[in-house]
């Protein structure tokens, strides 16, 4: 069971880039060590090097330019709500903000639940959280998620404030999104919602209900998020 879950060297190496990308130690525009240095630094083989500089390059973290080397890209500054890498990923963490509304509780699935469930998912309930994200002090999307309870000890005893939740899942338990179904609607807030976004009750707000496919079969993330769209926009592919 343990080597079932030991995180591979590339994956251990790709989250230290990861985060000196994110952190600004290697600022846009610079250049990553060699595979040459990196390789003699962590103590790891060279296809270990090529395998998390080319995952570096999918997430959209570095550019790859024959003869020079790897380059940094800048993070992206909107909110990628919609992103498979996540909200605090896609903004930077300097950006954004997280409070949690409701802490992590295990619970039954509601009832109708609005996207279908494996049987694993109804048989093992639910991780119930509620958060409110801020950029720059304002808040911009209130979110609601729903995590099946199988196989994640210790979930609901973890900080989840100022962090991203997909990080949590990738580093900690090796979950990884790798795709999506949305649902997106416009709506007009309410009194509750309205309160929480900071806006007026009957402006506008994007209503989406997303189910995230993980490389956990039969293991899906569901949220259901109340943007605030006047100043900022959401992007991604999936």
């Amino acid at each position: 069971m343990a080597e079932k879950n030991k995180i591979p060297q590339y994956k251990k190496l790709y989250e230290i880039l990861r985060k000196h990308i994110l952190s600004g130690v290697y600022e846009e525009g610079s250049l990553l060590p060699s595979e040459n240095e990196l390789s003699a630094v962590h103590n790891v083989t060279r296809p270990t090097v090529r395998h998390a500089l080319e995952a570096l390059v999918q997430d959209g973290f570095i550019m790859k330019k024959q003869g020079k080397g790897s380059i940094v890209r800048k993070p992206p500054q909107d909110i990628g709500i919609l992103s498979i890498s996540g909200t605090s990923t896609a903004i930077g963490s300097q950006y954004l903000q997280t409070q949690i509304l409701q802490k992590p509780q295990i619970k039954a699935w509601p009832e109708p639940f609005h996207f279908d469930l494996s049987d694993a998912e109804k048989d093992f309930g639910c991780i119930y959280m509620e958060r409110l994200r801020f950029v720059n002090g304002q808040p911009v999307f209130y979110d609601i998620n729903h995590i099946p309870n199988i196989n994640l000890p210790r979930f609901t005893s973890r900080s989840f404030e100022n962090k991203s939740l997909f990080e949590i899942l990738r580093t900690h338990y090796q979950i990884e999104i790798k795709g999506g179904q949305q649902k997106l609607k416009a709506l007009k807030a309410d009194e509750t919602i309205g309160k929480l976004l900071n806006i007026k009750k009957g402006d506008p707000v994007l209503y989406i209900e997303r189910k995230l496919f993980t490389n956990r079969e039969g293991f899906n993330i569901y949220s259901t998020i109340y943007f605030n769209s006047e100043k900022h926009a959401i992007y991604g592919s999936f």
